[in-house]
């Protein structure tokens, strides 16, 4: 089989150590039209398939990198708010563990804010949510993109936040410098990303972590990486915990009769048929139970903090 020529690891430059998987765009295509109703095959501009490569770091990143277009995300959001699978403005996890790092008056940007479920958590700060694709109409919003508030707006945070937006960037490398643009010397940069191994990675065929929409997965390895071609020092990196939204994906997780292993996305009827059953076990279970305590788990997702040198 005729792999390609290996797309370099879009955090250091260097050459996969390995290919994962090979997978079908027309698959993946099918698999977006029948589980969320929406069409992938724009954004992905006739490409055949996708090779899944592993860097030097760890990162998991597919191959092309082909970011969802907006036709993609308006039907991919109106599915996942008609399964109320998805809660705008509700507090993630995460967003607690960030707002007991952001002190008092501190000018706070979150990047990629959508409708801003960090901003409740944190009153006693100065907070501005940018997102060029953001729909609401609010004060504290603005429709612009991180490269052009920058041409004014360089150094001018104590704080620069970008939660669940990394993965689904071709170029995670830019944006990480335009983080640590972002804010002062000495200013902080947080980050939250999916992680790999994890729940999402153990459910096959979990299309939130596919193309159009998560282009890269990340380890503790690959955030200090793209952190230090950014320039900024990685003070810790910890697992997000479950909250109401993503403790559906660890119960599906620990349902689900046939496991990832190795191959990630493939068309098997048996397979199909495991992950429906897992899918209503997990749900059942995420209403009685809620999220996990104490579960022994990585956790949702990888949270670091890290700080540009004064």
């Amino acid at each position: 089989m005729d792999e390609g020529e290996p797309l370099p690891c879009p955090i250091t430059g260097v050459p996969p150590v390995r290919l994962v998987q090979r997978v079908s765009a027309r698959f993946l295509k099918d698999m977006w039209r029948i589980q969320f109703g929406v069409d992938a095959a724009p954004s992905f501009k006739g490409v055949e398939h996708f090779n899944l490569w592993e860097s030097p770091t760890g990162l998991f990143y597919f191959d092309p990198m082909l970011e969802g277009d907006a036709q993609f995300y308006t039907g991919y959001y109106r599915k996942l708010q008609r399964s109320n699978l998805y809660a705008p403005g509700v507090p993630r996890g995460y967003f607690h563990l960030a707002a007991r790092e952001i002190g008092e008056g501190e000018r706070v940007i979150d990047v990629g804010c959508g409708f801003g479920g960090l901003r409740d958590l944190i009153p006693h700060a100065r907070y501005l949510g940018l997102d060029p694709h953001f729909s609401g109409d609010f004060e504290w919003a603005r429709r612009e993109s991180l490269e052009d508030h920058l041409k004014s707006n360089e150094g001018a945070y104590d704080v620069a936040c970008l939660f669940d937006v990394l993965e689904h960037l071709a170029d995670p490398r830019t944006t990480m410098q335009n983080m640590a643009r972002a804010v002062r010397p000495g200013g902080r940069v947080f980050i939250c990303v999916p992680h790999v191994p994890s729940a999402l990675t153990r459910i096959p065929n979990f299309l939130l972590n596919a193309p159009p929409h998560h282009l890269t997965w990340w380890t503790d390895a690959s955030l200090r990486a793209v952190a230090a071609q950014a320039g900024l020092d990685v003070e810790r990196i910890v697992p997000t915990p479950w909250c109401d939204i993503s403790s559906k994906v660890y119960w599906i997780s620990r349902f689900s009769a046939m496991k990832s292993g190795e191959r990630f996305f493939r068309h098997s009827w048996p397979l199909h048929a495991s992950n429906v059953i897992a899918a209503g076990l997990g749900l059942m279970a995420n209403r009685i139970a809620g999220p996990p305590r104490n579960a022994g788990d990585e956790g949702a997702g990888l949270l670091m903090f890290a700080r540009k040198p004064a």
